[in-house]
């Protein structure tokens, strides 16, 4: 399905390292990017630029700071159209910290938000787009937003917002296609300067065929990550939709290679992917951070009492 609007974004080292604390080291990271690079995608996303002040940097990878210097450290030498993101969280950033575009290697900075915050990510996207950024308005949990709320948002960020792209964002994994229409359709609806993207998690190893549904409807902006590494269940695996998009300028070869040199000796260090604590959240419309620790613990396994915690017994 070739659409020369379509921009591919990989969010691999970003959500990603929401599995390790973003610890993956600078060769690694460049290795990602080398390959990203090769194949054609439009961007990568880095990491978030959060604040040092509500985060201890000891705690913590590289990639929760994205410092410009670690940036250019990971892109020194290589020649590429690929332009870099970064991802910025409603109240966990510090403004004064983000340089003007002429002084960074970033080229766009994502917002984060949930609807009720929809103010706050409007002054931010405004901000960074001020100092020259590229900007994107990424509403997460978008499965919990009541249809009136998620109606005056859009609304709000078609007549306030710079910022020229909004994701619809599936976060917990649980939306099925109808609704991805419904929401993209909506979206279009209203956003009538602005591009919509969409971001989607593999909690119902729906994430694929619910990018290639939005994409049907006219989102030209997509996530993926090489090999689905992402959050908990993951994302749209980079190399399905590469193969997918049918676009001469990508070339999946350089996926491949890095999944074979890099993403499969990861797994035995990562657990990332489909499992069933995943899918039982994403049927229940719940965060992934319990099945997260159910995986972790000795019970990673029992699948009946997670279930069954999560869903309560006698509540109303």
């Amino acid at each position: 399905m070739f659409r020369e609007k379509i921009k591919v974004l990989d969010c691999t080292i970003r959500d990603g390292g929401l599995m390790n604390n973003h610890k993956f080291d600078l060769r690694f990271v460049r290795e990602v990017y080398k390959a990203i690079s090769e194949a054609g995608i439009d961007y990568m996303e880095m990491g978030y630029k959060n604040s040092k002040r509500l985060f201890a940097p000891k705690e913590f990878g590289k990639w929760k700071f994205c410092d410009d210097a670690d940036i250019r450290e990971v892109i020194k030498g290589i020649k590429s159209k690929t332009k870099i993101s970064v991802m910025v969280d409603v109240d966990r950033v510090d403004i004064e910290d983000v340089l003007p575009k002429k002084d960074s290697p970033v080229d766009m900075i994502r917002v984060a938000t949930y609807v009720k915050d929809v103010d706050k990510a409007i002054f931010l996207a405004n901000h960074f787009s001020d100092k020259g950024y590229e900007t994107t308005i990424n509403i997460m949990a978008i499965s919990r937003a009541l249809d009136n709320e998620l109606n005056e948002a859009l609304e709000q960020l078609e007549k306030e917002c710079k910022a020229k792209v909004v994701y619809i964002v599936d976060s917990f994994g649980s939306l099925y296609q109808e609704t991805i229409e419904f929401l993209i359709k909506k979206a279009k609806s209203i956003l009538k300067s602005k591009e919509v993207g969409m971001h989607a998690h593999n909690n119902q190893q729906l994430a694929f065929s619910n990018t290639i549904e939005a994409i049907i409807h006219d989102a030209n902006y997509v996530d993926c990550s090489i090999y689905g590494l992402g959050r908990g269940a993951g994302n749209c695996p980079t190399e399905l939709m590469l193969g997918f998009l049918k676009n001469p300028k990508f070339d999946i070869r350089p996926i491949l290679d890095v999944i074979s040199t890099e993403f499969i000796p990861l797994q035995k260090e990562i657990e990332w992917g489909y499992f069933i604590p995943y899918a039982i959240t994403g049927i229940l419309d719940e965060h992934p951070r319990s099945a997260i620790a159910l995986r972790d613990s000795d019970k990673k396994e029992n699948y009946r009492e997670f279930y069954e915690g999560l869903v309560g017994e006698g509540e109303d």
